[in-house]
């Protein structure tokens, strides 16, 4: 008989920020340091070898010198000189001979950094000129501002989508670092593996400082210690500081040198390095083929998880303690959830804090959960969360299912937890053929339906919803259908907005502005229906800047900037104003459905 999988799997769905108001004008500097003392610090890193630039693209100036960049050049050659004859024996374990081919590309091989990405215009991407080919000094400052992860899963979707589009670097940037720019920003939203494609996508022989640091702010949040051993030679030819000395160790214990790696470990504590950063370095160290070592790690007196000590222990396994973990923020618990060598069930819950961040797709969700089930005793799978999606899955009746999906919404006690769940149950709902009798479940059907991006799916309910004149759906389904199938005149929008009690009738205004947006409304109406909601567009530099990145179609700089007025903790402190601008100019540079989805998202978290 096939598994529960199998059948439970059939129709599941796949779905594919700073301040309220962006300024612009104000900027905080770079991104906070993701890694500890000597990984963070330029300084630290080796100075890059002189080269000639190459010209620059005809009738465009030559792009400025930005603070902290070092345009066209790339680090020294790491390699040693080169011989035939078999290096002499050494004494010291920290003269030996390191590897020498980290950072050799093969003659002809090498890969343009003038157009880096994963996704084409076939398979989600944005374009080659997705950007534009001018401001990249600007755009790559921008992310740098953007305070991610966002409290929206679908502009965090479209957001991926626009960092990971194979697009020509702008002018103005060096172009390893307008991906390291790139990559920055995707560890910042949670997607550790995303901003490992765009990394893995430069040849190392062209890193430049910056993309050195991304590079191993990426092999952490990865759980990745490996993919520093390429860096190591670069930062300790020009840095002794002990975290460096300490993945050189690390890395040579890997390589199946344990005479190195515990010499290289001694000098890391001899020049302080110490405590948990330490031990977790010995317990990858205690790893390696051959290894003399053995670290018990104790989380004793640490008061708080950084990506070193997140990558380390993740790596081999190693226990976090939940309070630490619980309060290191989402992104820590996007990257938790994809760690390879933690027990699955131990991160279902981080996986549902990854799929309401965009992340994990509903279809990855379940998947999760359909794994636990399976690896889990029949005596006690009872009552699990993986029973209940079952049984919303494959029970006879429509009632039994319904039953099972309303247990599962109503169990979180906080509302990432219950979107998590809507997003969860996408499949499931979408199986419920549209009648009468349920139509009291209808708001969170369709809620669950277009969380993974089935519009089709919900909009079966339109007519069952008009019946019912269940607000809420009706809002979801005025924005999010594939075209306008429920009443969308001007005596039905204000009788919502005559109903709404939300403090600062902010889902009127909402609704009012995505209607406009979307031009589901005549501009007399929207007029007319914004007044009455209280709703004021206005211009400023944020609005100008998008409208400027419309006409010039850059779509991923429209995506950029509608993250940069996506930057609160929950969707009411977002401006209806700026989702008014965010879904006609997404709508204008053909991304639609994202638009669509945008606002039903608002209209469903509100």
């Amino acid at each position: 008989m096939k598994s529960w999988r199998t059948r439970f799997l059939a129709g599941a769905a796949c779905a594919a920020a700073i301040v309220a108001i962006p300024a612009l004008s104000q900027g905080r500097g770079g991104p906070e340091s993701l890694l500890p003392p000597g990984f963070g610090n330029n300084q630290a890193l080796p100075p890059p070898e002189e080269k000639a630039a190459p010209p620059p693209p005809a009738n465009v100036p030559p792009p400025p010198v930005a603070p902290g960049t070092v345009p066209g050049v790339s680090p020294p050659a790491l390699d040693a000189a080169s011989g035939d004859a078999p290096p002499a024996a050494v004494q010291n374990p920290l003269e030996a001979p390191q590897p020498t081919n980290y950072f050799t590309v093969p003659e002809g091989k090498a890969r343009s950094v003038e157009m880096v990405g994963v996704l084409d215009p076939g398979n989600g991407g944005l374009g080659a000129g997705a950007f534009g080919a001018n401001n990249g000094a600007f755009l790559a400052a921008l992310m740098g501002q953007v305070d991610a992860p966002l409290p929206s899963r679908w502009t965090s979707i479209l957001l991926r989508r626009a960092l990971l589009s194979r697009a020509a670097a702008p002018a103005g940037v060096n172009p390893v670092d307008w991906v390291a720019a790139r990559a920055d920003l995707l560890l910042r939203m949670g997607e550790a593996d995303a901003a490992r494609m765009l990394v893995q996508s430069v040849d190392p022989v062209n890193y430049t400082p910056r993309m050195i640091e991304t590079a191993a702010q990426t092999a952490l949040a990865t759980a990745d210690p490996a993919a520093l051993c390429p860096l190591t030679g670069a930062t300790r030819a020009a840095s002794r500081a002990p975290v460096w000395t300490m993945a050189e160790a690390m890395c040579a214990a890997l390589a199946g040198e344990p005479t190195r790696a515990s010499a290289l470990s001694d000098q890391a504590r001899q020049h302080g390095a110490a405590g948990i950063d330490l031990m977790l370095a010995e317990k990858v160290i205690g790893a390696g083929a051959q290894a003399r070592r053995a670290a018990n790690v104790q989380w004793d007196g640490v008061d708080a998880i950084n990506p070193w000590r997140f990558g380390l222990a993740s790596a081999t396994g190693t226990p976090i303690p939940a309070p630490l973990l619980n309060g290191a923020g989402p992104r820590y618990a996007a990257w938790f959830a994809r760690a390879p060598m933690v027990p699955l069930d131990q991160r279902l819950d981080a996986a549902g804090t990854a799929a309401a961040l965009g992340i994990f797709s509903s279809r990855s969700l379940v998947e999760a959960y359909a794994q636990v089930f399976d690896q889990t005793d029949p005596a006690e799978q009872a009552g699990t969360v993986a029973a209940r999606l079952r049984t919303a899955w494959i029970d006879p009746t429509a009632a039994g299912r319904l039953a099972a999906m309303r247990a599962l919404w109503a169990e979180p006690s906080d509302a990432t937890g219950r979107y998590a769940r809507l997003i969860l149950t996408a499949g499931a709902a979408s199986r419920i053929e549209p009648s009468a009798d349920h139509a009291d479940a209808a708001a969170d059907l369709i809620a669950s339906m277009l969380s993974a991006g089935m519009d089709a799916e919900a909009a079966r309910w339109s007519r069952v919803v008009e019946d019912a004149n269940d607000s809420r759906a009706w809002a979801m389904l005025a924005v999010g259908s594939p075209r306008a199938q429920v009443d969308l005149g001007r005596d039905r929008v204000q009788a919502y907005i005559d109903a709404d009690t939300s403090p600062g009738h902010v889902r009127a205004q909402m609704l009012v502005a995505a209607l406009a947006g979307l031009g589901r409304v005549s501009g007399a109406d929207a007029s007319r229906l914004g007044n009455a909601a209280g709703l004021s567009v206005q211009n400023d530099l944020w609005a100008t800047t998008i409208d400027q990145a419309v006409r010039a179609n850059q779509p991923g700089t429209v995506a950029l900037l509608a993250a940069t007025a996506i930057q609160t903790e929950r969707w009411a402190g977002v401006p209806p104003a700026y989702l008014f601008r965010i879904v006609r100019d997404l709508k204008a540079v053909g991304l639609d459905f994202e638009a669509r989805m945008i606002a039903a998202e608002a209209m469903a978290r509100l």
